[in-house]
């Protein structure tokens, strides 16, 4: 690829999904690449109704995408990483990351709804919005009386939704809410630890795929690639790899490494909603067999 053609970038339309395409064309831009936006719609836009524990397959927000940039209708594909199934196709490639937003889950609260007294905050019987079986069953764990629903929509779209007094609280990622810079001043705000409220894994981070052949514009966005972000990211897809997952089982991994180079990993597994949650914590000071490892306790 000739590096004064531009680049056409393929992203969802939704305004978190565009902050991070023009995310990935100001850090081409900053190596002197020019680019260019193209909206695909995927099954997860399309289908509203129904909550990702519903759905058939994987990939509801990818797929699409990808098949553009198999076709080579675009030459990059932009992605939030923990969409992304771990099983590529075999024609494409995620050749860079982003760095690392907030990886935590944030809990909104109407507050009408608030109760000083319970950990959270939250009342009994009070209705959560969540679509995430991830997140349902993690609820649950803390919050054995919530009564859980459905939620979808962009980020806006659920605020929105919370605001009307559908539900008393939802619980949405934090990096969507600080990339966009939402407005939650009217809420109480509960930033669930990720070492015990466990995200998706490599919830946080944007994945940027191009086709395997396309060697230039592998070397453009491995130019702006952050390793050090790889190193725990692929830690915890492994994790869900080897549980033979999707975005819509009920796996929260998280990994760090902290200043020394340690690994430190946090997982939380539940074989279904009513079924027990499972949490494992493992530090050591290297990545290797580290995701076995996780593997082991969890099936233990």
């Amino acid at each position: 690829m000739d590096k004064k053609k531009k680049l056409i970038i393929g992203t969802r339309g939704s305004e978190l999904a565009l902050w991070q395409a023009r995310h990935l064309q100001d850090a081409l831009k900053s190596i002197g690449q020019e680019s260019e936006l193209s909206i695909i719609k995927t099954k997860g836009d399309n289908i509203q109704n129904l909550g990702f524990d519903k759905l058939e397959g994987k990939g509801f927000f990818t797929k699409e995408i990808e098949e553009a940039l198999n076709k080579g209708q675009i030459d990059v594909a932009v992605h939030s990483l923990k969409d992304l199934p771990t099983e590529s196709p075999e024609e494409l490639v995620i050749a860079g990351l982003s760095y690392r937003e907030d990886p935590a889950d944030l809990l909104i609260i109407n507050k009408q709804s608030l109760n000083p007294n319970s950990p959270l905050k939250l009342h009994d019987g009070a209705v959560v919005g969540t679509s995430s079986i991830r997140r349902k069953v993690q609820i649950k764990h803390f919050l054995p009386s919530v009564e859980l629903k459905d939620l979808r929509g962009n980020v806006p779209t659920r605020i929105k939704k919370l605001e009307s007094g559908v539900y008393d609280a939802i619980i949405i990622a934090h990096a969507g809410v600080n990339r966009i810079e939402a407005d939650l001043g009217t809420f109480h705000c509960i930033r669930l630890n990720p070492k015990e409220f466990v995200p998706a894994p490599a919830q946080g981070v944007i994945g940027f795929q191009v086709r395997k052949e396309d060697l230039a514009a592998r070397a453009l966005i491995d130019a702006i690639h952050k390793r050090e972000v790889a190193r725990c990211t692929n830690v915890e897809r492994k994790v869900l790899k080897l549980m033979a997952g999707g975005c819509q089982i009920p796996l929260g991994v998280y990994c760090e490494q902290d200043p020394m180079g340690h690994f430190h990993i946090h997982a939380a597994y539940s074989e279904g909603l009513n079924s027990e949650l499972k949490k494992v914590s493992i530090s050591q000071s290297t990545s290797y067999m580290l995701a076995e490892k996780i593997i082991e306790e969890l099936k233990k």
